[in-house]
Order: C-alpha cells, then structure tokens, then sequence
C-alpha cells in the first residue's frame, strides 16, 4: 500500500478503535436504545436521500439493518450500559470473525480449513480468559451480551455476503435507516418516554458531540474510507489493518476512561487477535471490494459453492 494508504487504514482502525470511548461518553447521556437510534438517523439521513436507490433485494437491507442496528449495536450499547468495559467491549467484538465462519459454514456451506479452525478455538480460548477476567471485576451478564451483539454482527457479515452490493456505501445508508424506528419503539417501551424526552430535551455539547462522532465520523467517513481502500487493493492487504481496533480501543479506554488492564485481559487480548488473524485471513483471498456493513470485519472468502 502507498504510505498514504497506510496511513488512512491505520486512521480508520484508530477511530474505529476510540469509538468505543465516545459510545461510553454518549451513554452517559443517552439511554443506550434511543442513543443507538440517533446514531443510525443521523447515518441515515440525509444521506439516504442522496445516494440513490439500492441495487440488492430489500430483504437483504432489512435483515443486515435488523441484524447489525438492533442486533449488534442495541445489545452493544445495553451491554456498555450496563457495565462492560469500553476497552473489552473493542476486544470481545473481534470474536465476531469466529461467528461469521461457524454462520456461513451452517447456511452457506463454506468449510472451514483447518487453520481457521484452529484460529476459532484459540479466539474462543481468548474469550474464556476475558470472561474469567471479567466475572472476578465486572458483571458477566454484560459481557454476555456483548459476546451475543458480536455473534449478531457475524449474522449481518453472512447477510452481506448473500447480497454482495455493488456499491456498499450505499448499502449502508440504506440499512441503517433500517433500525430507527424499531430501536425508537424499544426505546420508548423498555427505556420510557420520560428518559427519552429528558435526554432530548437536556442536550449538551458532550451528548451532540458523541452522536456526530459515531454517526458521521465513524460511520460515514469510516466505511467510506475503508471502501475506498478495499476498492484499490486486495482484501488480505486491508483487512489485517482492523485487528489494531482493539489495540486503538483497550489503549483509548486506559488514558481517557482510566480503565485498567490486568495480565489476564493483557493475555485474553493475545489470545483472541491471534485467533481472529487467523480465522480471518486462514483462507483464500477474497474478491476486492466485498466489504461488509458497519465494521471493518472481513467476511470470510467465497466457497465453489454458489451462494447467490
């Protein structure tokens, strides 16, 4: 890659990576429902007035919307809600790369070769050591939703992977208007409309500033970006620039959030890049240019078998 390139994979990964600070400023002050609501309306609007109606099936928008908006990111901000650290939460999400493979392995037929199955027991090796971390500072069941909202996001990689847009940013503005009116209506039911219209009504620069960074920033300009790259070089060039999310997460939550981070989690961080590096890139180069909605995550490479 041009040193520029590098740079802008490296940008994207350290964004991506902060991210997860700003989601636990933004939860602050917002409920985590309606919070991931206004992320996905300003994701979506105007931007879906301007980029044109989607080359894929609507089935296809929908269920990635489904799967990724309330899926992975409502059970993500719940989780953060209620406890899991910013920093783990940037490491637990990596798993999601296991998922994908044991997904398109039971819906797609794509068989695993015998390096991404090593990869996946040792990324769940990791996972284990996170949760015996966890359960001894922190609640489990928030890291258990986490672990769920990453197995929602391996479901919305499989998805995209079916429909396999021709323009994915396009693809994205479109699924993320998916989610906004039923996050709002989980809202309103699990959250109350008095907490929605308090934080509403009590907007401050932190609040509107987290929702333009997770929106806009890394959205918006993220997803673009990352397209771009995945358009001018192979996917096994790119891709192993998002195990640095992680990285750019846990080291993020230390200096701004003063979260720690013990040598258990120090090792579960090994555990679960190594296994992801390996589940993720243990196959055969993929098409440029298929990326998948909301993350810089690849999906795993295309199988003889046919999937469309």
């Amino acid at each position: 890659m041009r040193p520029a390139h590098t740079g802008l994979a490296v940008l994207v990964a350290a964004l991506w990576g902060v991210n997860f600070v700003v989601i636990d400023i933004g939860l602050d002050h917002f409920p985590p429902l309606l919070f991931c609501a206004l992320r996905f309306l300003l994701a979506a609007v105007p931007a879906v007035f301007l980029v044109g109606r989607p080359s894929v099936p609507w089935r296809w928008i929908v269920g990635v919307g489904l799967a990724l908006g309330v899926g992975k990111f409502g059970l993500l901000f719940i989780g953060m809600n209620t406890g899991m650290p910013a920093g783990l939460s940037s490491l637990v999400l990596q798993v999601q790369a296991v998922f994908t493979a044991l997904i398109a392995f039971a819906f797609l037929g794509e068989r695993p070769r015998p390096v991404r199955v090593g990869g996946m027991t040792v990324a769940l090796a990791g996972i284990a050591v996170a949760a015996v971390d966890e359960g001894g500072s922190g609640p489990l069941g928030a890291f258990a939703l986490v672990l769920v909202a990453a197995a929602f996001w391996g479901v919305s990689n499989v998805l995209t992977r079916k429909a396999s847009p021709d323009a994915p940013f396009t693809f994205m503005v479109w699924s993320s208007a998916v989610p906004v009116l039923p996050l709002l209506a989980l809202s309103l039911l699990f959250e109350g409309p008095t907490a929605d219209v308090h934080a509403l009504t009590s907007l401050d620069v932190p609040g509107i500033g987290a929702i333009v960074f997770v929106a806009f920033v890394t959205t918006l300009f993220g997803f673009s970006a990352w397209s771009h790259l995945l358009q001018r070089y192979d996917a096994s060039t790119v891709a192993p620039y998002s195990l640095l999310v992680p990285v750019f997460g846990m080291s993020s939550a230390a200096v701004f959030l003063g979260e720690s981070i013990s040598p258990l989690r120090w090792c579960a961080a090994a555990l679960l890049v190594g296994g992801v590096a390996l589940t993720s890139f243990g196959a055969a180069p993929r098409k440029s240019g298929a990326v998948p909605v909301g993350g810089p995550a690849p999906i795993p490479a295309p199988s003889p078998t046919p999937t469309r």
